[in-house]
């Protein structure tokens, strides 16, 4: 089970000021369960792991191995929230090396940015392999992806022709939007977002659920995961105890003291895509009306020898969390050499495990010695249980902590100005007049 450990923290906090934090938490959490706070129409996600239906994990896992078995590839279309949890499921379950083939495919993912030289390899890399598409998009007019599927769409015809339509599955809005129509068209296998489940919450619907399948993961461990601690955190009423009102009332009070950088670490490059999830989640969730801590992520011990010279003496805007998975199943050792050139024989016997905590633990001592708060987030391992109450828990928390702040937790209305920037420069109808208004702008006129 998760926990919370604030022993590199503890400097940094006054009791008496972080009981109100710790009170505006419960409060949050209760407004929460009530179902009548800000964006309540998007809390499918709050319960999900409890009614999700057996029948929708057997369709899932049945298609996804009818697509296993004839693929040597499959391109996962989306972005944002749409790929993300996904992704750092997979890169942290799946071996770093291994051969993919028929039956056990490699997931590639497309439609996450507008990047030519990516997409041209891609399709290149795709011409001489059999592979499958999974193409997910509520509206299915998001214009990275919709660039991508009709790219990859034009070669899988070429390839298969009428055979094409059975390598598609769409993951899309239930009855409507222009990928539904499409896919209905075609005959292709689809999957329902809900409608009470926003994209960057939407891991345990067939957005997240159906990749993790294709590429072999067992799903019902990772479901097993959000419900291990679904019970005790909605059950948990008192904040000190509840690990994920405890981080969101931790969040709020570093951030009142001037800390508005939290860094989410992790001594583990498997988890890198965690990170990368985390920031779309809090980051879309609590950056709005001049508000929110900014979330950004390291990956130690990589950047210690980098940004790392800023945590330690730099401006005191940060505090960190660090995902610390008790256990990596590693035996891997150093041995003695006889003329100890590199001076390391004096870790001779010790697991790279070992060496890589000590690291962790130094680090947390550095890092609070030099004035900045540092939390650990520790769970047993990186099994997709694990990382399916871990998951839940930065959700619940993510939500408690929007509360608390006074945003809307659910919403994300700063994301449309770069569409509309972008629709008008490239002359989507309609835009036309914003168009010239920008261009005029652009060249200083």
């Amino acid at each position: 089970m998760i926990r919370l450990e604030t022993r590199f923290a503890s400097t940094f906090i006054h009791s008496q000021e972080f009981e109100t934090f710790l009170k505006g938490a419960e409060s949050a959490r209760k407004t929460l369960h009530s179902f009548q706070g800000k964006g309540n129409e998007f809390l499918g996600w709050l319960n999900l792991p409890n009614e999700i239906q057996n029948s929708e994990i057997e369709r899932i896992i049945q298609t996804a191995e009818r697509i296993r078995a004839s693929s040597e590839v499959v391109v996962v279309i989306g972005i944002g929230g749409s790929y993300l949890g996904s992704r750092a499921v997979l890169e942290a379950s799946l071996p770093f090396f291994r051969s993919p083939k028929k039956g056990n495919p490699e997931v590639i993912f497309a439609g996450h940015h507008l990047e030519s030289r990516y997409l041209s390899e891609l399709l290149d890399y795709l011409r001489d392999r059999d592979f499958s598409i999974n193409v997910i998009s509520k509206s299915g007019t998001t214009t990275e992806p919709a660039i991508a599927f009709r790219l990859f769409w034009d070669l899988l015809v070429k390839k298969y022709g009428k055979d094409a339509a059975a390598r598609v599955v769409a993951t899309t809005d239930s009855s409507k939007g222009a990928l539904k129509t499409f896919a209905d068209a075609e005959g292709f296998d689809t999957f329902a977002i809900p409608d009470s489940v926003g994209g960057r919450y939407s891991v345990l619907t067939p957005v997240g659920l159906f990749p993790l399948a294709v590429a072999g993961i067992p799903i019902r461990k990772f479901i097993l995961g959000f419900k291990n601690i679904l019970g005790s955190l909605h059950s948990e009423t008192d904040p000190f105890k509840n690990p994920a009102t405890h981080y969101a009332a931790l969040r709020n009070y570093f951030l009142s003291s001037g800390r508005s950088v939290e860094i989410l670490a992790n001594f583990n490059p498997s988890l890198r895509y965690l990170s990368e999830w985390w920031k779309q989640l809090f980051g879309e969730s609590e950056g709005k009306e001049n508000k929110g801590i900014f979330p950004a992520s390291m990956d130690f011990t990589t950047d210690l020898h980098s940004l790392g010279q800023y945590v330690q003496e730099g401006k005191r805007i940060l505090f960190e969390t660090v995902l610390s998975p008790a256990a990596i199943h590693s035996d891997l050792t150093l041995a003695a050499t006889k003329e100890n050139l590199d001076s390391l024989n004096f870790l001779t016997g010790n697991t790279i495990e070992h060496v890589n905590e000590q690291a962790r633990l130094g680090t947390l001592l550095a890092h609070a010695d030099g004035g900045v708060p540092c939390l650990e987030l520790i769970f047993p391992d990186i099994s997709p249980e694990s990382l399916g109450e871990v998951m839940y828990f930065f959700e619940y928390s993510c939500a408690i902590s929007g509360y608390s702040l006074g945003v809307n937790p659910f919403d994300q209305p700063g994301v449309e100005a770069y569409k509309k920037n972008m629709f008008a420069l490239l002359n989507k109808e309609g835009f036309e007049k914003e168009g010239e208004l920008l261009r005029k702008r652009i060249l200083g006129n």
